[in-house]
């Protein structure tokens, strides 16, 4: 697939480790497999672009600025502000406003809204490194980096059972 390959070209131009680009490939399978499953209408164009360069920001940095660092570079390179807006709300379930300022991000709110934008964030939830995890595996992850009690955890939940209800797995 030709699109694939240019948008591959384009993690190893802005400098992306290997690794990297094999995480974005395989987030893309994992969410294109999703949307396949969805009982609304998703983009599936909009899911391949996004979720394969979701992770664009880390050839810069792998804080969690990496999101809005992508989406600048995203924005350099003149890519729709679908795609940006995909990148830059990815991290974790998404990152409210407050949250945000308290994580020296710029202060505005990072919540996937879209279906496209959720599905990539989720199927990134699910894929560490090239390698799919569950909702559990990776709702444990998210207690042991986060606590318990972080309300990244119940972001998280929510997203499973919207995705559930959809049945986009």
């Amino acid at each position: 697939m030709e699109a694939l390959k240019d948008l591959v070209n384009i993690l190893k131009k802005a400098g992306c480790p290997e690794n990297v680009i094999r995480h974005c490939i395989a987030v893309c399978n994992n969410a294109l497999e999703m949307a396949s499953r969805c009982k609304i209408s998703v983009d599936k164009e909009l899911i391949l672009v996004g979720a394969l360069l979701h992770d664009i920001g880390r050839s810069r940095t792998h804080g969690i600025e990496h999101g809005v660092v992508g989406a600048e570079i995203a924005k350099n390179l003149g890519f729709d502000e679908r795609i940006i807006r995909i990148i830059e709300r990815h991290i974790g379930a998404g990152i409210p406003k407050e949250e945000a300022e308290r994580l020296g991000l710029p202060p505005r709110d990072y919540i996937p809204e879209t279906i496209e934008e959720k599905i990539v964030a989720y199927a990134d939830n699910l894929t560490k490194g090239e390698e799919y995890i569950t909702f559990e595996e990776a709702l444990e992850e998210f207690k042991r980096r986060l606590g318990d009690n972080h309300p990244a955890i119940e972001r998280f939940i929510r997203l499973h059972k919207e995705l559930q209800n959809l049945q986009c797995f």
